[in-house]
């Protein structure tokens, strides 16, 4: 487990505690992150597509998740699994949460978890209707120790053992993989099929057990990360399109508006109006994975 880094906001009404796993699950276990807030006030946030799996482990309080991109039924969740999507989601909680995530690269989700990866693709689900009762026991273990040092040294030890039982990602898989991240998902599928040696077929069906999405589709996720984290370091959204890889600042407008319910500036506006610290509740160093949501409700 890697040094702490706690965040407490002045009040004490919540804070975050982040830490890197342990050497052995990196790079595929991106971090652990604790939280506990007692806000007295409900919170929503704004969850978007980051390319990654989360696995939340709840001790207290329950999330509410709904999809602001498009109409469909919101679900409550005491502890929550989410893999692979294209659209935003939005979380909401009366003000008491406390818990803690692991944030997942795929292809190490889908050998900790032992499921095929497009099984959880666009969705949110109780982990222990896919995973089990060892779900429910290391929640219970983890809620009943001390403090965060412990836990993550919990995760430390459980997740390699896990690890060990579960079915190997095909190397050709993360290595595509791989590529897309490093290219920001600008990367030509042709050459991504050239790169494992399979035909295109295979590479999508392997691609779609081992990561969640066809690689196409992930594409577009890695775009959209890149173009936030762009965004938020102050580039205005025709430059955000060019290094992004889009055609042009209109197709930037159309996928972000598409997978996040905002448009860019509309986006970036809410990303800055919360005066709450938002780095400290990203999940992924560095990315924009999250945003606080004040007043307005994410629209089109």
């Amino acid at each position: 487990m890697g040094g702490l880094r706690r965040s407490v906001c002045p009040e004490r009404t919540w804070e975050t505690v982040a830490a890197r796993p342990h050497p052995r699950l990196r790079p595929g276990v991106h971090g652990y992150r604790g939280f506990r807030m007692a806000l007295g006030r409900p919170r929503r946030r704004l969850e978007l597509p980051i390319g990654a799996v989360t696995l939340m482990l709840g001790f207290q309080g329950s999330l509410r998740i709904s999809d602001p991109t498009r109409p469909s039924p919101a679900a409550d969740f005491t502890s929550v699994l989410k893999g692979l999507g294209t659209h935003a989601g939005q979380g909401e909680h009366n003000g008491s949460l406390y818990g803690v995530e692991v944030v997942l690269e795929p292809w190490v989700a889908f050998t900790l978890f032992g499921v095929a990866m497009h099984e959880l693709a666009e969705t949110a689900i109780t982990p222990g209707e896919l995973l089990g009762p060892r779900v429910h026991d290391l929640t219970d273990a983890l809620a009943a120790l001390p403090g965060w040092p412990e836990r993550f040294q919990l995760l430390d030890t459980v997740l390699p053992a896990w690890a060990a039982g579960g079915p190997p990602c095909a190397p050709p898989v993360v290595a595509a993989w791989r590529e897309l991240v490093r290219t920001g998902g600008t990367v030509p599928i042709r050459r991504l099929t050239a790169l494992t040696g399979w035909g295109s077929r295979t590479l999508e069906k392997r691609f779609r057990e081992q990561i969640g999405l066809p690689p196409k589709t992930a594409a577009r996720v890695l775009r959209l990360r890149r173009a936030l984290r762009l965004l938020a370091r102050g580039c205005v959204p025709a430059q955000v399109a060019a290094a992004s890889g889009y055609c042009d600042q209109a197709h930037f407008t159309r996928e972000c508006t598409a997978m996040t319910g905002l448009p860019p500036r509309r986006l970036h506006l809410a990303r800055t109006a919360s005066t709450t610290a938002l780095m400290a509740h990203d999940r992924m160093r560095g990315e924009v994975t999250s945003i606080v949501l004040t007043d307005q409700r994410p629209s089109r």
